[in-house]
């Protein structure tokens, strides 16, 4: 829902990711809008406060103030839905399903209609790494190992559970199935409390850095004829590749296979209100590209078009309209 408040009198200094910006007084109501993101050391939660800070530097012109908060993909499509959130962050994968309904785990409530794609971001492999003792060299070695699988409600835990249904595992033919936070993986596998962790995250990525500086990890391959067909079977999956020497311990490219990040909120927020902020991205790209490695190279053409499932807001589409893309 779109909250409505007035000041008149006083100054406000509001707080997001990017800083403290300091707000002038204003007569007019503005609308707060709040983003569903992810963890903090995560690329989604850049992508958020990216779009927030573009958006809260022309506040006077269109009165909306934009704020970000964590969440994982389909906890953020489940707020959507909920009136929670106005927006947010999600996989590729993710946005169809709660478009379409075609996983009940996540979203018991079935198909979400309402569901509205905005743009899409940056492309996301999925990615395993482990500690360089361990004797993992590939996904198919992490069976009988202690695993970080991911948090229930984020991105990374519905990917792993559906590559692992294919594979036809469970979580019990782990030696331990962890469940932390994507801000909590690194330490424990530096700690030596779990022998991998998985992720799919833009690259490059703090919680990868920080595992490959902190201890001797490497990043491993995730390549069968299961992973393989599972990308070739479903268009929001592409096979891809993470460039070697990124991170420590990983001097060549690693194969694997992954999703793209998209922006998407619902019919309930105004058309109006998706158009000033699907506006404050693209009149600012060149800007926005800056905010973080992995938005060095996205282009409008594809970020319009590029894994994008389920319709497109109508304010966004009036904004693309505007701009001939459409």
């Amino acid at each position: 829902m779109e909250l409505t408040r007035l000041y008149k009198n006083a100054a406000i200094a509001t707080v997001f990711g990017f800083g403290v910006m300091a707000l002038a007084p204003t007569a007019q109501a503005e609308k707060f809008i709040t983003i569903g993101t992810g963890g903090q050391t995560g690329v989604y939660y850049q992508v958020g406060g990216a779009i927030c800070k573009l958006v809260n530097r022309r506040t006077k012109k269109h009165d909306i103030k934009c704020t970000h908060t964590t969440g994982g993909s389909t906890k953020n499509i489940n707020g959507i839905r909920a009136g929670n959130l106005n927006m947010g962050v999600a996989q590729s994968d993710w946005q169809y399903h709660g478009y379409h309904g075609t996983a009940p785990k996540q979203f018991p409530k079935g198909a979400f209609k309402a569901l509205r794609a905005v743009f899409s971001v940056h492309p996301e492999p999925f990615t395993v790494v482990a500690r360089a003792d361990s004797g993992i060299k590939s996904f198919d070695d992490l069976k009988g190992k202690r695993v970080n699988v991911g948090d229930p409600g984020s991105g990374q835990r519905g990917t792993m559970e559906v590559l692992m249904g294919k594979m036809g595992w469970k979580m019990s033919d782990f030696a331990l199935a962890s469940e932390l936070k994507s801000s909590e993986q690194s330490a424990a596998l530096c700690d030596n409390k779990v022998d991998a962790m998985v992720f799919t995250v833009g690259h490059p990525n703090g919680s990868i850095k920080e595992a490959s500086t902190s201890c001797d990890s490497v990043i491993v391959k995730v390549d069968n004829a299961v992973v393989r067909k599972l990308a070739s079977d479903n268009d929001y999956y592409a096979m891809a590749t993470i460039p070697g020497g990124m991170y420590k311990g990983t001097p060549k490219d690693v194969t694997t296979f992954g999703v793209g990040a998209t922006f998407v909120s619902s019919t309930a927020t105004s058309a109006d209100t998706v158009y000033q902020i699907v506006k404050a991205v693209f009149d600012n790209i060149k800007r926005f590209r800056k905010m973080h490695p992995a938005f060095a190279h996205l282009k409008p053409k594809h970020m319009i078009v590029n894994n994008l499932s389920a319709p497109l807001h109508e304010g966004a589409l009036r904004y693309y309209k505007e701009k001939g893309w459409k």
